[in-house]
């Protein structure tokens, strides 16, 4: 079979992890997201991704069912046909040290993009929004009734 030389793959068909003769593989930006937002909870210091109002919605779709997890909450990607950007907004354990926590995140995430998908992670943004402190675990109010 004769090889054409116009065997780019089309323009509008992003994600292109693999080529072959045998098929094409393509993946989708949400597997990216999805990698990612675990791959960023897995390291030790990270409490949460996003952002407050990402997390509050993220919230209510964990209560509607059907609607999913909020797996992707606080992850954005941009997917190429090689290669994906990563930008993660995440909330840090009151005592972690940030550098080193961005550190480790960063690493984690690329290892597992690159190795799930075979797509080069050309960089990984961190955003931190907020530092969770341990009291804020705690009820603010009343466990029980006021009243018997």
């Amino acid at each position: 079979m004769a090889q054409s030389t116009a065997a780019k793959p089309d323009v509008g068909t992003p994600r292109l992890a693999e080529d072959t003769e045998q098929g094409r593989t393509t993946i989708a930006s949400s597997v990216v997201q999805k990698v990612a937002g675990i791959a960023a909870r897995e390291i030790s210091g990270v409490h949460a991704l996003g952002g407050g109002v990402s997390r509050a919605f993220g919230a209510l779709r964990e209560r509607i069912p059907g609607a999913g997890t909020a797996d992707t909450a606080g992850v954005a990607v941009e997917v190429g046909e090689r290669q994906a950007a990563v930008d993660l907004d995440i909330v840090v354990e009151y005592g972690a040290s940030i550098v080193d926590l961005a550190r480790a995140v960063r690493r984690n995430v690329i290892g597992s993009v690159e190795r799930i998908t075979g797509l080069e992670v050309i960089e990984v943004n961190i955003a931190v929004n907020d530092i969770h402190l341990p009291d804020e675990d705690e009820e603010t109010g009343p466990t029980g009734s006021r009243v018997e």
